[in-house]
């Protein structure tokens, strides 16, 4: 099977690399618009900051390359943001996948701390990407800003408010957590991607 990871501004592509290593894939990481069209699966992960990834990819035109594949896509963290429509960090207009606004998080009480770091559980499942999980799964969270509850969620989370933990759209899926440093968990759902 022919992996491509999206290669753009946006650091720690190396642990979602080795996860799929792991499952036997050896992943091509491109910025190339045939190389992108022509894989099986796409890969999006990314952490960093929207407004200057989404200026990264708008020069290279890969924002279009990404509106217009065909094939499964799998954005992770910041790529699950940068497929929404807007993001407010930076005030950003981005990909428009997902019909929805990314929020940063706005703590309430002394103990809410941004940004949202470490195991938070998945809840409300939906879709074949979040099937054969178990009970009650536990998947990483890195994150200060948070897609809202939408007509594309298919996994919830809570931390200050329920969100989005995981979306999807027609080929498009999404999650906001790190399936790649989510053990068992993680591990499952990147091969539930790969055999969609």
């Amino acid at each position: 099977m022919n992996i491509a990871i999206v290669k753009y501004n946006a650091g720690n592509i190396y642990s979602v690399v080795n996860a799929l290593r792991r499952l036997g894939i050896d992943p091509l990481i491109t910025d190339r618009a045939e190389e992108l069209s022509k894989a099986d699966r796409v890969l999006f992960p990314g952490q960093g900051e929207a407004k200057s990834a989404m200026e990264y990819l708008k020069a290279r035109r890969l924002d279009d390359v990404i509106r217009h594949l065909q094939q499964p896509v799998l954005g992770i963290c910041v790529g699950q943001q940068l497929l929404c429509k807007h993001s407010e960090e930076g005030d950003v207009d981005c990909i428009g996948i997902f019909d929805a606004e990314v929020k940063r998080f706005s703590p309430t009480r002394h103990e809410d701390k941004v940004p949202a770091m470490g195991w938070n559980q998945l809840t409300d499942l939906k879709s074949p990407l979040m099937q054969h999980l178990g009970d009650h799964p536990y998947v990483y969270f890195v994150h200060s800003y948070y897609v809202p509850l939408c007509t594309s969620t298919i996994a919830t989370a809570d931390y200050i408010l329920p969100y989005s933990a995981a979306l999807h759209k027609d080929n498009f899926y999404a999650t906001q957590f790190h399936p790649e440093k989510s053990g068992k968990v993680g591990e499952t759902i990147l091969k539930n991607f790969l055999e969609l």
